[in-house]
């Protein structure tokens, strides 16, 4: 193989390496970006701020139904201090393309020690398709032991 053949080769497989590296690299921080989209949301939810959680929810923001529930969810759900997540299990581990999912989410907060559960119905695009994660709906609380 002659010396040009063999540089281009060589870039080639550089850049394919790269390519694919760069992509696993972006499904796999999905998680942790749909966990913080999450928290922010329920940060709003334990202030008691139905507004917030709504901007963070566009589609049930334009059902008048939905708006209500949240409403009621947020005003039951308020308490004081810092939101702690004690156990969060993701809607999807790796997502190469456009998938839904419901996560499972235990939360607290540190002036309140019983853990409350909900159910969390997350849009999760793969680096194929933008690699964004939306948060879709929030559920009521659910038993500590229940499954979404």
């Amino acid at each position: 193989m002659r010396r040009p053949a063999k540089v281009t080769a060589v870039v080639f497989g550089l850049f394919v390496f790269l390519g694919i590296s760069g992509l696993l690299a972006r499904a796999l921080t999905g998680p942790g970006s749909e966990r913080a989209q999450v928290l922010e949301i329920l940060e709003a939810q334990a202030a008691g701020d139905a507004g917030a959680v709504l901007v963070d929810l566009p589609g049930c923001a334009r059902v008048p139904v939905c708006v209500r529930v949240t409403r009621e969810r947020v005003e039951r759900l308020a308490r004081p201090g810092d939101v702690e997540i004690v156990r969060y299990e993701p809607s999807v581990q790796v997502a190469l393309t456009r998938q839904d999912g419901t996560a499972r989410v235990v939360w607290r907060t540190t002036s309140r020690r019983f853990p409350v559960a909900q159910c969390v119905r997350v849009l999760r695009q793969g680096p194929l398709t933008g690699g964004r994660s939306e948060i879709v709906a929030l559920t009521d609380p659910i038993a500590l032991t229940g499954s979404c």
